[in-house]
């Protein structure tokens, strides 16, 4: 594996700086709906036996009047996958198991149905390869036209200051992820996921890592604008009990589909954490 612990190190500070202006964002929003709700913080050390060194991260957790449950995680972990994991990992096999990955990973679940629920995780990754992921992608319960053109518009504009081809490449691509096969449906109304930006050299890693950070960017920008457009419509059961049913389906996907779930329970990260994209509430028919 070779040595990116100065990149690494980079990618790391952007996540936790991206991080901190999301929450503080998040708690702004509370403050103008009267609440006085805020995120708390939960540090945890990962454990891996013969690993002085194993990494952890910083759960941070907010429940309020607008957010009804959010979650946002940043985490740098150290180590080797499990012989039966490498194989299917980017760079990695049974004879070279070492990686070291850092991230930051978000969910919001919503008080009111009208508001969209939201996902957005941006990760660096190093095995004997190393690359960038992430995206986001909205979940509305009670879907808006307005809303989903704008989220994409943030998105499409993102893409367009690094790669002519990446938008269009990234949408189909979370169209084809975020897509619950034993439903037939689509998790949400999309976004873009992108994974495997590989990194050969410094170049590389500095044009990958711009284009991240501007996709975190355009998330901070497009998401709170949506959440203050509906945070104060006024809603009926029926439409609460329509957002508990697609909340079943969010679960249905996380639990069964989602990589980085299952990437996070198989290198020995917090449950809690990991599992912190569950919805807080959800019925299923």
């Amino acid at each position: 594996m070779s040595d990116w612990t100065k990149q690494n190190e980079l990618a790391k500070g952007w996540f936790e700086e991206l991080r901190n202006k999301i929450c503080a964002e998040f708690e702004v929003i509370e403050r103008e709906a009267g609440s006085d709700a805020s995120f708390e913080y939960d540090s945890w050390t990962r454990e891996e036996e013969g690993n002085p060194d194993p990494g952890g991260g910083t759960r941070g957790l907010m429940k309020g009047k607008v957010f009804e449950k959010v979650g946002v995680n940043v985490s740098t972990v150290r180590g080797n996958f499990a012989p039966e994991f490498a194989g299917t990992i980017n760079g990695a096999s049974a004879e070279n198991p070492g990686f070291t990955a850092t991230g930051i990973s978000l969910v919001a679940h919503m008080a009111n149905p009208h508001v969209p629920a939201v996902h957005m995780n941006t990760r660096f990754l190093t095995t004997q390869a190393a690359w960038f992921g992430g995206g986001a992608d909205l979940n509305p319960p009670l879907p808006y036209e307005e809303d989903t053109e704008e989220f994409h518009a943030a998105f499409r504009a993102a893409c367009a200051g690094h790669n002519p081809t990446y938008y269009d490449r990234f949408k189909k691509w979370a169209d084809e992820y975020f897509f619950i096969p034993h439903r037939g449906v689509a998790r949400g109304v999309g976004g873009v996921f992108y994974d495997h930006l590989e990194c050969d050299d410094d170049a590389g890693f500095d044009r990958n890592f711009a284009f991240t950070q501007d996709v975190g960017k355009a998330f901070l920008d497009i998401f709170p604008k949506l959440v203050r457009r509906r945070m104060e419509m006024e809603w009926s059961e029926a439409e609460k009990r329509q957002q508990l049913e697609w909340r079943g389906r969010y679960a249905e996907f996380n639990l069964v589909y989602d990589r980085g779930t299952l990437f996070g329970l198989k290198t020995g990260g917090n449950v809690d954490a990991i599992l912190m994209s569950l919805p807080p509430e959800a019925v299923w028919s």
